[in-house]
């Protein structure tokens, strides 16, 4: 019975590590990869892609010839998915997932987006599969960048840049996209529920140019829910200004920093101190 029982522990530890190694790479790959998830309006976008490096050889005009369509990285084509309709360079780009190539040059570069999303480098690579084309305009960097990079900047709700760097060469993309009217019809409904979202609806009202007489209308029924908020008397004073209120603006604001000094909330007492500096 020891014996069966022994060799019974020694099959499972074999099969343990076996499936341990199946589930670990052999080696790391000599180009890391990487996925961004990036906020978007309402949405999300996905980038996913490898970063090789320069590792001291010439890359644009050398092993990136000009005027072929390159994989935008390497191993598998570079994919960007999106879950909303978003504008590129100012074409709409429906919801989806698509492979990014590119074709540098070296006065400017042609950005792919592809509707074949998965798929190995740019081997087989289709034009007719193309959802749309456009060009940029390349910049040069001082410093080298030693590992493809690819990242998201000057990111608001509605815009950002999808920037590529590699050697010397940086490039980017603008994107925009178009929530507002997804955020008003969402406002809408929910104020018609059993949890209105007076306070957001307030902020949002205020931040994008909506009707004040209303932010201020829902920023005094938030104020309900807890009367010794200094953050509601804060956007309280905030909307008060912009309507042009600026003795009620003071006078909320006031409130606001007695109710955070008391609270030895001093994040929210010197929020209220800088509308206080602005009237």
């Amino acid at each position: 019975m020891k014996k069966i029982l022994s060799s019974i522990i020694a099959l499972l530890a074999i099969l343990t590590s076996t499936n341990c190694l199946k589930a670990q790479a052999l080696m790391p790959m000599p180009s890391t990869g990487q996925t961004i998830i990036q906020d978007f309006g309402l949405g999300k976008v996905t980038l996913t892609y490898f970063r090789p490096n320069v590792k001291g050889r010439k890359i644009f005009g050398g092993l990136t010839p000009y005027g072929e369509v390159w994989r935008t990285g390497a191993n598998n084509a570079t994919t960007i998915a999106f879950t909303d309709e978003v504008s590129i360079a100012g074409n709409k780009v429906p919801p989806g997932k698509y492979a990014l190539f590119t074709i540098p040059e070296k006065d400017r570069w042609t950005i792919i987006l592809n509707k074949t999303s998965d798929q190995w480098g740019a081997y087989d690579y289709k034009k007719d599969d193309d959802l749309l084309r456009f060009t940029v305009k390349p910049m040069m960097t001082k410093n080298l960048t030693e590992t493809f990079t690819m990242q998201f900047s000057n990111v608001t709700p509605g815009s950002m840049n999808l920037n590529l760097m590699w050697e010397n060469v940086a490039i980017s993309i603008p994107m925009t996209i178009d929530y507002d009217a997804k955020v008003m019809a969402n406002i809408d409904k929910a104020m018609m529920g059993d949890k209105k979202p007076y306070f957001a609806a307030a902020q949002y009202y205020y931040s994008n140019g909506k009707d004040l007489d209303k932010a201020l209308e829902w920023i005094n029924e938030a104020e309900k829910t807890d009367m010794k908020a200094p953050w509601f008397k804060l956007w309280k004073a905030k909307i008060q200004l912009k309507m042009g209120n600026k003795k009620a603006a003071r006078e909320t604001a006031m409130q606001g920093k007695e109710l955070a000094k008391a609270a030895n909330n001093e994040e929210y007492e010197r929020l209220n101190q800088q509308v206080l500096d602005s009237i």
